[in-house]
């Protein structure tokens, strides 16, 4: 083959696309992967990581700030360094881009430079980037290949997504932002305003509150974190408006003015009224959509749907030789399973026996605020409307030695059961450390574990995750620690 032709050719090299990229190089395929701006994609550089980085100094900051709970004493009077928060955050970005960059090399994967256009089946035009990366990157890869045609039997599609820009929350990068500028502040703002109250959107409040800031959040429906089980939701909004959050739920902001301080939003509250709030920055965290765009989906027939691009359970679009796996093929819109679906896509291109199709119900939620939050599967009502009779156990933290000694003890552990087969159907998590707990659910789940096996299980001890044994037992009445 020339260095113009291979098997697959991914495009975006985001944790979706590389992974898919060293899998398929994995199978034996003669691999390539598009890359425009930055080497790991959103969820790298502008997500996943980089938040993380960001809220562990706001963690840090808390801790010291509670020093005295602790028996301890911090003279002098602790406070957050903007520029430097923001230096450790886009540090930690880097060295993992650069790591990217030697795991596609390990593996063999050839790395295109630039803007892929798909000219048909079989065919990609890689053009040079347009877009400029927001912030400088690791350098690109030694033996990049250049701008050009290639050739491929198969194209995967790994764009990802976008912030979704709603008219009148148009971000200028100045007075209303996205997470792109959210993670790269210049200095902390003393008000802050936040559309949205999903993962994102809370994230950054719990963030912006943690440092000091103001903090206000608006959203349109009735529980903030929609998509988590309302119990949860209820409980983690009660523990951020004690941390001096504020709330406007059932709320539409429908115009924003800009001043010379910052922005007064006019916001319809459910009862028609309309209130004006003023701060000095917005965060627009009203979701993503997928980038779908100038790829020639269009020209080409490929089917899709509300912004995203329509695959069967293998990444498989309607047009041969064209997948799409990630944000682009639609929610939910998270890394991990980004990386599961593009790992089910090349197995099922190379014919590897027992491939099955990524089933979505079993995929978990996080949401690194404080406290976090983390979930898998039905919560309580949907399992009640999908019409499953239910038990349903619950053990708070405050029962817990290991979260009373950490000085966490606020905090819920909730798991849904069928009542008549014993089939975990779902768990949810509000509390300390709840994104690393919530694994031990999933691999439950994806076992099919009864709630007999669950409880016959030995959990350490003291750990937090006893509390997930206890709110097994305690779905069938048979608690024992509280």
């Amino acid at each position: 083959m020339s260095e113009t032709s291979f098997d697959v050719i991914v495009i975006g090299a985001g944790p979706g696309g590389y992974v898919t990229a060293i899998r398929a190089a994995q199978l034996g395929f003669r691999t390539a992967i598009v890359e425009r701006e930055h080497l790991g994609g959103i969820c790298l550089n502008w997500g996943c990581i980089p938040t993380k980085a960001l809220l562990r100094s706001a963690e840090v900051l808390h801790l010291g700030q509670h020093a005295k709970d602790y028996g301890l004493s911090l003279e002098g009077n602790l406070k957050p360094d903007i520029p430097a928060i923001v230096k450790r955050s886009r540090a930690v970005s880097t060295q993992l881009n650069g790591g990217v960059g030697f795991l596609l090399r390990k593996n063999k994967v050839s790395v295109i430079w630039g803007e892929a256009k798909i000219d048909r089946p079989g065919q990609v035009t890689v053009r040079t980037p347009q877009k400029q990366p927001m912030q400088p990157q690791a350098p690109v890869p030694k033996g990049t290949l250049a701008a050009g045609t290639y050739q491929a039997k198969h194209v995967i599609l790994a764009t990802g997504a976008r912030p979704r820009v709603v008219p009148g929350l148009e971000p200028d990068g100045r007075l209303v932002w996205t997470y792109f500028e959210a993670m790269v502040p210049t200095a902390l703002p003393k008000s802050l305003l936040v559309v949205g109250s999903g993962a994102i959107g809370i994230e950054f409040a719990s963030f912006y509150r943690a440092l000091g800031a103001d903090v206000t959040v608006v959203e349109l429906l009735p529980q903030i974190l929609p998509v988590e089980d309302a119990e949860i939701a209820k409980l983690a909004r009660k523990q951020f408006e004690k941390q001096g959050l504020k709330f406007l739920t059932e709320a539409k902001v429908t115009k924003v003015d800009k001043t010379a301080g910052g922005i007064v939003a006019h916001v319809e509250t459910k009862n028609g009224e309309t209130q004006k709030l003023e701060a000095e920055k917005l965060i627009s965290a009203v979701g993503v959509q997928g980038n779908i765009e100038n790829i020639g989906l269009e020209a080409l027939g490929v089917k899709t749907d509300r912004g995203c691009v329509v695959v069967d359970g293998y990444g498989k679009t309607d047009v041969p030789g064209i997948y799409a796996i990630g944000d682009v093929a639609g929610p939910p819109m998270l890394a991990h399973k980004a990386e599961h679906e593009g790992v089910i896509c090349v197995e099922k291109i190379a014919g590897v026996k027992g491939v099955h199709a990524l089933d979505k119900s079993k995929i978990p939620g996080c949401t690194y605020c404080h406290p976090q939050i983390a979930s898998v599967g039905l919560t309580e009502a949907r399992a009640k409307e999908a019409g499953h009779e239910v038990n349903v156990g619950r053990f708070q933290f405050i029962a817990n030695g290991k979260a009373i000694a950490l000085g966490e003890d606020q905090g819920l552990i909730k798991t849904i059961f069928d009542k008549k087969t014993g089939q975990l159907l779902g768990a949810h998590m509000v509390g300390a450390e709840v994104t690393e707990l919530i694994q031990g659910f999933v691999v439950a789940m994806n076992l099919e574990t009864t709630e007999e096996e669950l409880m016959h299980t030995v959990f350490p001890h003291p750990t937090l995750s006893e509390m997930m044994k206890e709110s097994v037992l305690d779905a069938y009445g048979r608690k024992l620690n509280a």
